[in-house]
């Protein structure tokens, strides 16, 4: 053990550049430690109350291999491979007033306690195998200018290590991002092209279960189907169209609660109870209830709105029955327009069914529109889209039906402030015209 008294702040700094110098203490260590030690000892020495340095030669215990910082292996401090010795540097404060503030210290200190500081450095053992008794204050060759330049050259060094550092892993960096981005893009594309392929199977699933463009001697009837999401084409609204024994056109209307594909499964399973209902002739005005007791059982959530109508091509009679659904729109071929309204509550909701049946007459070249209410609440106001569903009918009701209900769609979705499923069917009676029947009449 070596003890030297200082009273002065340079040399101190010289016995601790001495001392890091013997035991060829990297440069940068021995700047860490000297300014540690100044920046402890600083305020005692310029109170006039001295400080102690003393060094000790230790052996790190054999059960736990550490350096100075603490780690096996390879020294936190030196960076270099943990010696079997280490260096115990100690600064005392035998007249220090009260604790010493150890925080944030260039090189952390190992054993702090209230009236002195300790470092322990990982060294190689001394060659004579002791330290020197005294801490000489002399210069000799190695001069106190020396240390400072080799301290100045080190912390260069390092920081120009750190700069190159910092440049290869930015650039390191920018070369991941810029991976990572392409990733990203290529990801978004195939993730794209995947929806679009589901999109597209799924569309054509569900055209396969729509029913075909009928041809019926004296009307002419047209489609339109859109989903709101184009990459998610199943959905709840669903049509039928078939001929009864009679001749006359049955046409359904489902718009079933919810989207995808369970509200498609939903939307079918009242489409193919109403088919066999009234193939197997039971009353249009009890078929929606019976619908409703049909369905309940094997689905107890389903909720749907139906519009049923029968049309005879060959006298134009129209009657409809409806459960919740949007009234439909009749244009007269002189630009006249009414909407056949009818009382009823759809499948799943109380008391279901048709309240009554709704009488019509259609002549030549009337215009029929069918359709659910994604058409008339894309800016969710029903009335208002009702108003501009009349102007878009009377504006396209000259084009081919087959052209007519995809044209309305597209003026009414000018703007969607509420996108749903949209589905609209047109259907013209083409046969000689009839005296015109002055307004639509209710009945059984």
């Amino acid at each position: 053990m070596t003890d030297s008294l200082f009273r002065t702040l340079p040399p101190l700094r010289r016995a601790v550049r001495r001392l890091a110098r013997r035991h060829r203490l990297p440069a940068d260590v021995r700047a860490r430690l000297a300014l540690s030690v100044t920046d402890l000892a600083d305020g005692e020495l310029r109170a006039g109350r001295p400080v102690a340095l003393s060094a000790a030669h230790e052996a790190i215990p054999a059960d736990t291999g550490t350096g100075a910082g603490g780690d096996t292996g390879t020294d936190t401090v030196t960076g270099t491979e943990a010696h079997s010795h280490l260096l115990a540097v100690t600064l005392h404060f035998p007249e220090a007033p009260g604790p010493l503030t150890t925080a944030d210290l260039p090189l952390p200190a190992t054993e702090p306690s209230r009236d002195s500081v300790t470092w322990r450095i990982p060294v190689s053992e001394p060659e004579d195998g002791s330290l020197p008794a005294t801490l000489p204050d002399g210069g000799g060759r190695w001069t106190q200018m020396r240390a400072v330049e080799e301290e100045l050259r080190a912390a260069f060094a390092r920081t120009d290590a750190l700069i190159a550092e910092h440049r290869r892993l930015k650039h390191e960096l920018a070369e991941t991002n810029a991976g990572v981005l392409a990733l990203y893009v290529q990801l978004e594309e195939r993730d794209e092209q995947l929806r679009k392929a589901h999109g597209q199977i799924l569309q054509e699933l569900e055209d396969a279960l729509r029913p075909q463009p009928l041809t019926i001697e004296g009307l002419e009837l047209a489609v339109h189907y859109a989903p709101a999401d184009p990459n998610a084409p199943t959905g709840g609204d669903h049509y039928d169209w078939f001929q009864l024994p009679d001749g006359t056109l049955h046409i359904t209307v489902v718009d079933a609660l919810g989207h995808g594909v369970r509200s498609t499964r939903s939307a079918l399973n009242v489409t193919h109870a109403v088919r066999t209902l009234a193939l197997e002739g039971h009353p249009l005005k009890s078929i929606l209830a019976r619908t409703h007791e049909i369905l309940m059982p094997l689905d107890p959530e389903l909720m749907a709105t139906v519009l049923l109508a029968r049309l005879n091509p060959a006298t134009g009679e129209l009657r409809l029955a409806n459960g919740s659904h949007p009234p439909a729109l009749l244009l007269q071929a002189d630009g006249a327009a009414r909407y056949l309204e009818l009382r009823g509550r759809g499948i799943g909701y109380p008391l279901p069914g048709s309240e009554e049946i709704l009488h019509a007459d259609i002549d030549a070249g009337d215009l029929l529109i069918l359709y659910t209410d994604g058409l008339t609440e894309s800016r969710r106001d029903p009335t208002e889209g009702e108003l501009r569903l009349i102007e878009a009918a009377r504006r396209h009701a000259a084009k081919p039906v087959t052209e007519i209900p995809t044209a309305i769609a597209a003026d009414m979705h000018t703007v969607v402030l509420h996108p749903d499923d949209t589905l609209a069917l047109a259907i013209r009676l083409t046969g000689s015209s009839r005296p015109e029947v002055p307004a639509a009449r209710a009945g059984t």
